[in-house]
């Protein structure tokens, strides 16, 4: 088989072509790269920054969307302390019927019976384990499995399911959650196999003033 006729196979089994997840960074890294990162490398540019292997991360979202799509919609949290994430989780949490808390996590929430905002969510889904440590830090102390977008950067204590993407760019947040969404609606049976969300990764974005 010749290259080409390998490369045409490769974009023929990904959710969205190449090209379209190229265009939203999610596979650009940083200029770290820890060592629980590192199988999930593809390789390093010369200015440093460290790349993440698409076909892994696209690997990574069929997989947590069947996961997540075992549990009862309800009983799965999610969190994402930074502003770019806010929207598209929340709007994954519209569509999948789960319970989004963006912004600032208030201690105790996954631990604290006697305070307001306290949940027992069966999973939670995180941003990042960095913006959104005290959150990692009360689901595994409460044994809660962790769903989490991990860039290059991230450690990975805790965290049962890695999903390789750049946890920090506006259109990459936007692109991951709006897969994410569509497959999980695609495992319960919600979504045909061909079938698209009414609505497109653009309307995932968080909105920019300019805009």
């Amino acid at each position: 088989m010749s290259e080409e006729s390998e490369e045409k196979n490769t974009e023929e089994v990904l959710l969205i072509p190449r090209d379209t997840y190229l265009v939203s960074g999610i596979h650009i890294g940083t200029s770290v790269c820890t060592k629980f990162m590192e199988p999930f490398k593809y390789r390093v540019r010369n200015d440093g920054i460290y790349v993440l292997d698409v076909n892994t991360t696209d690997e990574r979202i069929r997989i947590a969307a069947k996961f997540l799509s075992r549990f009862e919609p309800s009983k799965v949290a999610v969190f994402a302390t930074r502003q770019y994430a806010s929207v598209p989780s929340t709007k994954m949490a519209r569509f999948a019927g789960f319970k989004a808390i963006p912004g600032r996590f208030i201690p105790g929430t996954l631990t604290n019976p006697s305070y307001e905002g306290y949940i027992e969510p069966d999973v939670v889904v995180l941003t990042d384990p960095r913006a959104d440590k005290q959150a990692l830090t009360e689901a595994a102390s409460r044994g809660i499995p962790v769903v989490a977008l991990c860039d290059t950067d991230n450690a990975t204590n805790h965290v049962d399911l890695v999903m390789p993407v750049n946890n920090k760019g506006r259109k990459s947040l936007a692109q991951i959650y709006y897969l994410l969404t569509r497959e999980i609606l695609r495992a319960r049976g919600e979504l045909g196999e061909t079938e698209e969300l009414q609505e497109t990764a653009d309307d995932f974005a968080f909105k920019l003033l300019r805009e």
